[in-house]
């Protein structure tokens, strides 16, 4: 990852930081409790006086916690696809890139970087990851334009899977189509 991204230690703002309005951030608690492979709304936000003294993350960037109780948790991340910089906590790492910033989020959901992760983890009460030490993950890197296609496939997957809306119908309607095709077959007779 060395030869692509520029790794940064997460800022050191805090929950007693929040603020009703403001300027967005984003807290390493929430990335694995309230964001997926990427976001582009805030559930927080930190004044502008706190802004300015943090660690910001632009559009693109990976924001990965880097601290958690448990192995699974540890390094979860979201691709941050807003339209404006945000705040960034402590216990993590902000990842700069020049890659497809929702491809990368999903290498660091797959099984290849959780082989890689459990080596680079350490602590028993509490795990954490040196961001320094993500430099040496090695990422599959195809071309942009494959990238592209890739995540457009997990998207729709990710979509069927986990988007209620659209998820729900998609497999009534499969299902649907299944049934009345045995029904069809069933009451066939020659």
């Amino acid at each position: 990852m060395d030869d692509i991204a520029t790794i940064i230690r997460g800022g050191n703002l805090q929950k007693k930081d929040f603020v009703e309005n403001g300027r967005p951030c984003i807290h390493y608690g929430q990335i694995y409790t309230h964001f997926g492979v990427s976001s582009n709304k805030t559930l927080t936000f930190v004044n502008d006086e706190v802004f300015e003294k943090s660690k910001t993350a632009k559009t693109g960037d990976i924001v990965m916690a880097v601290t958690s109780e448990n192995i699974e948790d540890v390094c979860s991340c979201t691709a941050w696809l807003g339209d404006e910089e945000i705040a960034v906590s402590g216990h993590t790492a902000i990842i700069k890139h020049n890659q497809n910033a929702k491809y990368m989020s999903y290498f660091f959901h797959s099984n290849s970087f959780f082989v890689q992760k459990k080596k680079l983890a350490h602590g028993t009460k509490v795990i954490e990851v040196t961001p320094s030490k993500l430099g040496g993950i090695e990422i599959m890197l195809p071309t942009i334009e494959e990238q592209e296609r890739i995540v457009s496939i997990l998207d729709r997957f990710d979509s069927l899977c986990n988007d209620i809306t659209s998820g729900i119908p998609a497999e009534i309607e499969a299902r649907q189509k299944q049934y009345e095709y045995y029904r069809d077959k069933l009451l066939t007779f020659e």
